[in-house]
């Protein structure tokens, strides 16, 4: 499988099918790979990607910090995830593309349709996370993160990733870098060095770019209301996923479609056949 450096940032993508490009931003959490798209929930049940690579050039990626992509110990907010995947169609040589985006992979959808409109084609928000419920969990997660922090350090941090296979959406100890730690030696051994007070602004930075609110995170409500993309909205339907997150959408988003469907009859036969529709 194909990999890159983006923005100094090794990154594992994948392109298949033909047809108009179609840039998916993963599902997944703090583990948005290109995989998940095939093993992941509803977006497995739906068989959704193979559908879609009929019609479609799909380029799916690992995001930084997650499969075997890399990652730099920094202030993460949605922007850098969306410049990932615009620096990705650079490397393409894609000018614009579709987009659509899975859970989390949603926010990073929006904000890149935000930030680059004249890259952004017809959009897809598939089962976007967010909520209440959705944001207690991100910050509490990230919190006991740096309680293990400060109790073992950050090279406890680096051993505990080496004994355990646990994501850091099933053992908040291991961190958001967690993946990195594990396939870049050279990243681990800097990590282990960094300075704590520094790694905590840097944690609790992210919790407050990313996860600032209790509807979808990613782009300002008042620039939803100015975009002018066509876009699709699927709801969710569970805590992470709160069906509120996606009817929210669809107040910033006015000209939105939103497909009234409940989780359970999101299926293989009638999703992509929905999502192939809007996107043409």
């Amino acid at each position: 499988m194909p990999s890159t450096v983006l923005d100094g940032i090794l990154t594992r993508y994948e392109v298949e099918g033909s047809g108009p490009p179609l840039l998916m931003f993963s599902p997944g959490g703090f583990n948005a790979t290109l995989e998940n798209w095939r093993t992941h929930g509803v977006y497995r049940k739906a068989n959704v990607l193979a559908h879609l690579r009929e019609r479609f050039t799909c380029i799916t990626f690992d995001r930084r910090e997650s499969g075997r992509s890399g990652g730099r110990v920094e202030r993460i907010g949605w922007l850098d995830y969306a410049r990932q995947g615009r620096s990705l169609l650079d490397h393409l040589g894609i000018e614009r593309a579709h987009l659509m985006g899975g859970c989390v992979g949603c926010s990073v959808a929006l904000r890149f349709a935000v930030s680059y409109p004249d890259r952004a084609g017809r959009t897809v928000l598939f089962s976007p996370a967010g909520g209440v419920r959705y944001r207690m969990l991100q910050h509490a997660r990230l919190a006991r993160h740096l309680g293990y922090v400060r109790e073992h350090g950050l090279q406890g941090v680096r051993d505990l990733a080496g004994v355990t296979d646990a994501g850091f959406s099933a053992d908040a100890r291991v961190g958001p870098w967690v993946t990195v730690l594990r396939t870049d030696p050279v990243f681990a051994a800097e990590y282990a060095k960094t300075d704590p007070d520094r790694y905590e602004l840097v944690v609790n930075g992210m919790a407050r770019l990313l996860f600032d609110r209790d509807t979808v995170p990613g782009a300002e409500p008042e620039d939803l209301l100015l975009l002018d993309v066509p876009t699709l909205i699927v709801p969710g339907q569970d805590a992470s996923h709160a069906p509120s997150a996606a009817r929210y959408l669809q107040e910033c988003l006015p000209t939105a479609e939103y497909w009234d469907v409940p989780v359970a009859e999101q299926t293989e036969t009638t999703a992509p056949a929905r999502v192939l529709a809007f996107l043409g």
